[in-house]
């Protein structure tokens, strides 16, 4: 059986950058990455991270940033990298620090894992999270696709969210992903559960986890930008969120 185009985008060896003060940890992970085959970049800190996102090579395919860094925090390189930057960012929190994963879904990061974690794990949501954003090349029947609603347009081939003006409108992995699943099921409700099935992220065990709420929020705030825009996804009290916009496709 053939493999898909997404197999085949990850074996490319995409480029990761681990920015990680401690050693120990920092050579733990680019290790478990280059043998699972991609490129690690390693950076000790603020610093060294920009001098790697701004080398000749490029910018990485994906950061893996830690939230604890000595001088700039990992969440205000978060801050300053989403100013000019929509590579995928992956933080590292110490486990049980709900609120670094707040403030990093906040800030735009795309995911997270808690330390300590599982090496397969690690592995698993980096792959996970590349496929989610990293464009795959359409088959020609494919690339129109376009779904529009309350005057908004999402390009599916491009994965480009176009705002009722013509503005082009960034989002994360995680937000598009959002989005596409209300999309597809407009008029219904989606419990927080099966939106972090959509999201590829663990179901959480702590029923009071914000981290969809996060997500919804910033969503929110990008398609219903000020109070006089139509509220186009709704909070169904103790059952989840459902896009009440019609939507067609063409």
């Amino acid at each position: 059986m053939s493999e898909g185009p997404e197999r085949r985008l990850l074996d490319r060896e995409a480029h990761v950058l681990v920015v990680e003060d401690d050693g120990e940890m920092r050579n733990l992970v680019t290790r478990l990455l280059r043998e699972a085959g991609f490129r690690a970049s390693a950076a000790r800190d603020g610093r060294e991270m920009w001098e790697v996102l701004e080398s000749p090579a490029g910018e990485p395919d994906l950061v893996l940033l830690d939230v604890m860094l000595p001088g700039t925090s990992g969440l205000d390189l978060l801050r300053r990298l989403r100013e000019r930057s929509r590579t995928p960012v992956m933080m590292l929190t110490a486990r049980g620090e709900e609120m670094d994963r707040v403030l990093g879904l906040e800030l735009g990061a795309d995911d997270y894992v808690a330390k300590p974690f599982a090496p397969r794990e690690l592995v698993a949501r980096v792959r996970a999270l590349l496929r989610r954003t990293t464009p795959v090349e359409a088959p020609a029947v494919q690339r129109s696709r376009r779904i529009t609603f309350a005057g908004w347009a999402l390009d599916t081939a491009r994965r480009e969210l176009t705002a009722p003006d013509g503005a082009s409108v960034d989002l994360s992995g995680a937000e598009y992903d959002l989005l596409l699943a209300f999309l597809e099921h407009p008029g219904r409700v989606l419990s927080r559960e099966q939106l972090l099935e959509v999201g590829k992220r663990r179901v959480s065990a702590d029923p009071f986890d914000r981290t969809i709420d996060v997500q919804v929020s910033r969503l929110r705030r990008k398609i219903e930008p000020d109070e006089a825009s139509p509220a186009l996804i709704k909070t169904v009290r103790g059952a989840g969120y459902v896009l009440v916009a019609e939507v067609s496709r063409g």
